[in-house]
């Protein structure tokens, strides 16, 4: 290797295609026309990761609109490196076609891109080749002293001292990577079985069933997944969405005016969850008019001076009722803004009534009961957030009935500007985000919230998902889904809260989430190693970062000067690597202030390790 600076970047995903973008960004003002090596690790090819790569299904869609999609900064990202503007997913096709933009990539996605439209849903592969290009641009823009090289591998280790240079070994490679700095752009982990899952793997191998532990769909093989049998689904998020795809149209299946057609290669789910319902559709329309403004009563004042408060912030206690009313307060200014018919009061004195009511109280609830006079007008968290609790039916085959008029209902809603605070209260969920990075652990609740009623699959999916409910394709299970083993009959049974007293028996159980990003359970040895060499983890196996600059923090609360993390298996985690435009972009406020940390270390530090190293 030389003796120029080097940075190694582990993870070519969005996340660290984010990072050099901003290096790039950031290096006229802080690194001038100085050498700099950056190194990219990743057995996947850059721009996509693993999670967008190019060598996926071409059924499995984004859950975003392509409108909503950018990787490029804007005025509302509140970074202190230069804004670099530009063009959002759809933006980017439209140039594609125009002939403006030139990319490289198979024929099946140029035609997708050839087809797409601003609200379409683009497939993972399609936006595989938008990651990409922003890559090659984000390269393209290093100044001439700085030298990309890539490495097609997995990093298996990191040491060095704290004052020294550190070592990267790569699998398949003899000699490791020396670097100044590293930064760890990794994604999402895979995960040994907890106790549970080991059980159920054990039960299933002692009887010839089939079990498959929570994993990425996309990775999983689902060949053992017998046709025509009843399968046990748990989970009923994005990666049921997954599964559901690849076991119907996937294996042949197809849909004919909303009515879907089997192919006889389909196996029966019959799908459960805590909440018993899929996540909230997507939204389906756009932001018209004036937005509300946020934050306003869950911002940095009130966060600092809960974080300034005795003993371990509590999520429910400190924070909850915070955030509730700052979901409640995007809503209201929304439907007074855009649907004053609906209201009843002046909206000053609403909102002045409103901003000093205390979260929670019958003084606020009376306050919204007389503002509002239509109750589905009103935010009812608990009841979004679980709408089975409480609902009882006499057989499963009244609960399909129930649920099916449920996500129908929810469709329609989602697709109806006329409940555009829900739109607004969406808005709200990525301002809380913002927020809570800086926060730290707050265990998995807030996550999968934000993730229900925000991060949802596009409405078609449940559309067919109703079809193949119809079809008996899909059985519904309900709310509170737990799973037992039978020894004697050999087979796995699967019960839940709505039908009291029912139960499914089953010789095949999928485990439709993806795995913890604990450190404490996972089988990357380059994160575990850091664990083992002294960086601080919390309580539920979360790596902990400064959230100012997400340098690796050691047991004793040390920043390391040479180690930074991003993603979600950090304290800092943020909605994703990429953002809806114009809504503030964390993740591109936290690549950027690493990326001028890594910049000014580098440019200040002395020769004299890289020389002796």
């Amino acid at each position: 290797m030389s003796g120029d600076p080097t940075l190694v970047v582990i993870g070519g995903g969005p996340r660290g295609t984010g990072v050099i973008e901003r290096i790039a960004a950031n290096a006229a003002e802080l690194y001038g026309d100085r050498p700099l090596d950056i190194h990219l690790v990743d057995p996947y090819p850059p721009g996509g990761g693993r999670i967008w790569r190019q060598d996926q299904s071409p059924l499995l869609w984004m859950n975003s609109m392509a409108e909503d999609v950018t990787m490029f900064t804007d005025d509302t990202v509140q970074l202190d490196g230069p804004v670099n503007p530009g063009p959002a997913l759809h933006t980017w096709a439209a140039d594609v076609r125009e002939g403006r933009t030139v990319v490289s990539a198979d024929p099946g996605v140029l035609e997708e891109i050839r087809a797409l439209g601003g609200q379409g849903f683009p497939s993972r592969r399609l936006q595989s080749a938008y990651l990409r290009w922003v890559y090659e641009q984000a390269v393209a823009a290093l100044p001439p002293g700085v030298t990309v090289h890539e490495h097609t591998g997995r990093a298996l280790r990191v040491s060095g001292p704290r004052d020294g240079r550190q070592r990267v070994r790569i699998e398949g490679r003899a000699e490791p990577l020396v670097a100044d700095l590293v930064v760890l752009t990794v994604g999402h982990l895979d995960a040994e079985p907890d106790a549970e899952q080991q059980e159920l793997a054990a039960f299933a191998a002692r009887h010839g069933l089939v079990h498959l532990p929570p994993d990425f769909t996309a990775d999983t093989d689902l060949s053992a997944v017998p046709a025509g049998e009843a399968v046990l689904v748990r989970g009923f998020g994005l990666a049921f969405i997954d599964l559901m795809v690849l076991l119907t149209e996937g294996r042949g299946g197809r849909y004919e005016d909303g009515v879907y057609i089997p192919s006889g290669r389909e196996p029966v789910l019959y799908v459960g969850s805590r909440r018993g319902v899929p996540y909230h559709s997507k939204i389906g329309y756009t932001w018209q008019g004036e937005r509300p403004p946020l934050p306003r009563h869950f911002g940095g004042d009130q966060v600092a001076e809960i974080l300034s408060g005795p003993g371990p912030v509590d999520y429910r206690r400190d924070l909850w009722p915070l955030i509730a009313k700052e979901l409640g307060h995007a809503h209201y200014h929304r439907l007074f803004t855009a649907h004053p018919e609906r209201t009843a009061v002046d909206p000053a004195d609403f909102e002045e009534k409103y901003a000093v009511a205390e979260p929670g109280s019958p003084e606020l609830a009376a306050l919204v009961a007389s503002a509002v006079p239509d109750p589905a007008d009103r935010l009812d968290l608990d009841a979004l957030d679980r709408p089975l609790d409480g609902v009882r039916h006499a057989s499963y085959d009244a609960l399909q009935d129930g649920l099916r008029a449920y996500i129908a209902a929810d469709l329609e809603r989602r697709h109806d500007p006329g409940h555009s605070s829900d739109l607004a209260v969406f808005l709200g969920l990525l301002s809380v985000y913002g927020q809570l990075v800086g926060v730290g652990d707050i265990g998995a609740r807030w996550h999968g919230f934000f993730n229900y009623l925000a991060s949802g699959p596009p409405g078609p999916r449940l559309r067919q998902l109703l079809a193949l409910s119809q079809a008996g394709v899909v059985r519904f299970l309900g709310a509170g889904m737990t799973v037992e083993t039978d020894e004697e009959r050999g087979v796995f049974r699967a019960r839940g809260t709505t039908v009291p007293g029912a139960y499914t028996e089953a010789r095949a159980l999928v485990e439709a989430r993806l795995p913890d990003p604990s450190l404490r359970r996972t089988r990357s040895s380059l994160l575990s190693g850091l664990y083992e060499d002294g960086a601080a983890g919390t309580d539920t196996g979360l790596l902990c970062v400064d959230p100012a600059d997400s340098r690796i923090l050691d047991t004793d609360g040390r920043p390391h000067p040479r180690r930074f993390a991003l993603g979600p298996y950090t304290t800092a985690r943020s909605a994703g690597a990429f953002t809806r435009p114009r809504t503030g972009g964390v993740a591109f406020r936290q690549n950027d202030a690493t990326a001028r940390t890594a910049l000014a270390f580098l440019r200040d530090h002395s020769c004299r390790d890289r020389l002796t190293a």
